[in-house]
């Protein structure tokens, strides 16, 4: 890997608080499955072949990147696919949904009241039983061999540059718990920054608290959680933000998805003009993919 993954983004907000800001591409990792998604399926990947399932099984909502990975790895590693979708079919299927069955994932609608069930005990051995027992993966592919891959995005960065913190866009906080549990075994002094791109997300922080408490054995306090980028809601684009990633790829050449990277960014450059991190920093920002999201907004 080369320094063609990290950026320098010379904003000049950056350069008047004194602040290197980085921007990590992960989007360009794997072209056929890029960004964060590819890192936590990595190992739950070799947990389904070490398992001997053939088939994937996951949840999500109508524009969901997980859902587009689980269907292209699945396609690309050999597993059949089934992707549980939030809400009622819409036909045409928006481009996301159309993308998961063009990669062969077969697709099922829950009611809403049916969803908010997905991780209670007995409706997952229903699913099981219904679906002929596949590896299941949780919404968003957040679960412990998750944060496992994302863990190893720290080492990477540290062959690279050192850094005082490392900011990702968070949706069920599972690339956020995985890059604090990779500082805290690393023993690096840096802070994992999540900017949360849904509408009242403090609830995420009892879930990263778990998430790292399972994986570390003790409590990791070495992130932070910024909820106050949400531009109204998960998938809101308002002309504000939609304008910010426009200028963003135009000084910078680098297109920001509209879900999550777009609001990352924004929120890293106001923290950076409010003062929130010590003159001289480095702050790394990473690109985590989800540019097939574009389609249902174009």
């Amino acid at each position: 890997m080369t320094n063609n993954f990290l950026l320098p983004i010379l904003h000049p907000a950056a350069e008047r608080h004194g602040v290197r800001l980085l921007l990590w591409r992960d989007d360009l990792l794997n072209p056929d499955l890029p960004g964060n998604k590819a890192r936590k399926l990595r190992y739950n990947l070799q947990a389904a072949t070490a398992q001997g399932h053939a088939r994937l099984l996951t949840f999500g909502g109508a524009y969901s990147n997980h859902l587009a990975a689980v269907a292209t790895a699945g396609r690309l590693y050999g597993f059949a696919t089934i992707g549980l979708v939030r809400g009622e079919e819409h036909q045409p299927l928006n481009p996301t949904l159309a993308q998961c069955v063009a990669d062969g994932m077969a697709l099922h609608y829950l009611d809403r009241a049916t969803y908010r069930r997905r991780n209670e005990p007995e409706f997952l051995t229903d699913i099981r039983r219904q679906f002929g027992h596949p590896y299941l993966l949780p919404e968003g592919g957040t679960n412990a061999l998750a944060l496992r891959g994302v863990a190893e995005l720290i080492g990477e960065l540290r062959r690279h540059t050192d850094f005082d913190a490392v900011a990702v866009a968070a949706g069920t906080g599972g690339t956020l718990a995985g890059l604090a549990l990779g500082l805290a075994e690393a023993a690096y002094p840096a802070r994992a920054l999540g900017i949360a791109a849904l509408k009242g997300a403090d609830f995420l922080r009892a879930e990263i608290d778990a998430l790292t408490q399972a994986a570390a054995n003790r409590p990791l306090t070495n992130y932070e959680l910024h909820t106050g980028y949400h531009f109204g809601g998960y998938a809101r684009l308002p002309l504000k933000l939609r304008a910010f990633i426009q200028q963003f790829q135009a000084d910078y050449g680098v297109l920001l998805d509209p879900i999550y990277t777009g609001k990352l960014l924004f929120g890293v450059l106001d923290l950076i003009k409010k003062g929130h991190f010590t003159p001289g920093s480095t702050v790394v920002a990473v690109h985590t993919g989800g540019l097939q999201a574009w389609a249902g907004f174009l």
